[in-house]
This record gives structure tokens, sequence and C-alpha cells, in this order.
């Protein structure tokens, strides 16, 4: 396992959960409940800048890895499971859309982890709905830790509960789109393969059937 700056960052990412979870165990004498809150959606939002700088460096740096490939994710679902149950203690998460968001991205991971051994990781690769689905629950979670006004106009508490709202159908929609792309396999059943443009002009039976 070779060590780089992006393996590095996503290693930094977990040790972030402890440390902004912590925030809140820090005695009311030493931080008010409002310092608690940037400092712990501070510390979250950094973890969350790691999440978007360790892959776009290792794509362009080249430094790519099936050991970063694995922990990446890993990384992100504990940095975002953490984030909703310190919420939902705080009470500003309903427990349900909690358990929604945190069920529903287990599935996903179990699945990626079971379609890997069957080498067919590249079937439930990371698609559009996947990056917008965590886009909604990162910004749910760093407004419901601020959970006070800091742009005129915007409040934080409406603004995170409903991109919670968003972030739970999102992630039920992720859910529903990788068991149907896995859904042969998970039938025992291998999709055949298409044939292209090119197998279709060389093959005689092929060009027959074209009008």
């Amino acid at each position: 396992m070779a060590f780089n700056l992006p393996i590095a960052l996503t290693w930094l990412r977990i040790i972030l959960i402890p440390v902004f979870v912590g925030v809140y165990y820090l005695p009311a004498t030493l931080l008010s409940i409002s310092a608690k809150n940037w400092l712990a959606m501070s510390i979250f939002a950094l973890a969350a800048i790691t999440d978007w700088a360790d892959g776009y460096l290792a794509r362009k740096w080249g430094q790519t890895s099936a050991f970063g490939a694995f922990l990446d994710p890993v990384a992100d679902k504990l940095m975002i499971v953490a984030a909703l149950i310190v919420l939902v203690w705080l009470d500003r998460a309903d427990v349900w859309l909690a358990m929604i968001i945190i069920g529903s991205e287990i599935a996903i991971s179990a699945l990626r982890e079971w379609m890997a051994q069957l080498g067919q990781s590249k079937s439930v690769a990371v698609a559009f709905i996947g990056k917008v689905k965590t886009v909604a629950q990162i910004t749910a979670i760093i407004a419901l830790l601020l959970y006070q006004p800091a742009i005129p106009g915007i409040d934080t508490m409406v603004l995170g509960t409903i991109a919670l709202w968003v972030a739970a159908i999102l992630t039920l929609w992720s859910m529903f789109h990788y068991l149907r792309l896995a859904a042969p396999h998970l039938r025992g059943v291998t999709p055949p393969a298409q044939p292209s443009e090119s197998s279709a002009r060389i093959d005689p039976s092929a060009r027959s059937t074209i009008k």
C-alpha cells in the first residue's frame, strides 16, 4: 500500500470525525453552544473538502489505488453517519430520516462490496445521482450543525431540514438505482453484451438484418 497525499487526506477525514463529535462534549464553561456549533460545522466542512480533494488529487497525479478506492467511500459513510447521529442526539434531525439515510448507505456499501467480489464493481460505479445525494447530505448536515443565522435572509434550520428531506429521498433513489443495475447479478444472470457497431458491420448475419 503506497502512502501518498490523497490517502493521507482520506485518513484525515476519518480522524476529524471524533474531533467534531467531541466538540459537543466540551464543558459549557469552555465553549458556548453557539461556539460549539460554529466549531463543529467548520471541522465537518473541512472534512467534506478533503472528500473532494483526495479524489481530485489522486486522479490528477495518477495516484489512484485499490486501497484508496476502498477507503474513500468508507470514510465518507463514517463521516455522514457520525454527523447524523450527533444531529439526532441534539434533536435537530428526525430519527426516521436519519435511519433512512444510514440504512440506505449501508445497503449501497454492502452491494458494492458484493459486486466487487464478483468482479463487477464497474457495474455499480458512482453515478451522478450519487454525487447529488452527497451534496444534499453535506448541505443538510452543515446547516443543521450551525443551526443559527449565518447569512441574512437564510434560515439555516429550515434549509437544513429541507436539505435532509431531499437527501433522504435521493439516498433511497440512489439505492434503488444501484439495485436495478445489480439485479441481473443478484438473479445469477449476466446480461448479454450488446454488439458494437463495428461487429455489426463485419458479421454477415448482422448485416443481413439491416434494412
